[in-house]
This record gives C-alpha cells, structure tokens and sequence, in this order.
C-alpha cells in the first residue's frame, strides 16, 4: 500500500529529528490516512485510503 492520499494526492514528508545538541538524524512524517467507502464518478462504491485532512474538509464523496 502506497502512503499517499488517494483524493488530495498528500504523501510522506521527511526531514531531519534535532536533538537537544542540534545533531540531526533524518525522519519521516506520515500522512494520517483512513481507510473509507468512497463513491467514484460512475456512481460505484470502492475503498480508498483518504487523509483525514481530506474527510475533515469534506472533498470526499462518502457511501
């Protein structure tokens, strides 16, 4: 399964962890997706993974 919103098309974003010292190690930030019913264009009912800033702002066509 691929970590990317199937509606808004978000992925993983890295970036460096700092320490106290400032040392940075690299780090991963992952989408928080949902796995939901959505309603496609001809009307069929499919499962998709969809972030939850996606269900929240209500882009999602739900069934």
């Amino acid at each position: 399964m691929p970590r990317e919103c199937s509606v808004t098309g978000k992925k993983s974003m890295s970036g460096n962890a700092r320490s106290h010292s400032m040392h940075a190690t690299k780090r991963k930030w992952k989408v928080n997706l949902q796995k939901v019913k959505v309603i496609d264009e001809n009307g069929l009912v499919k499962k998709a993974y969809v972030s939850a800033r996606a269900l929240k702002s209500g882009k999602v066509n739900r069934a």
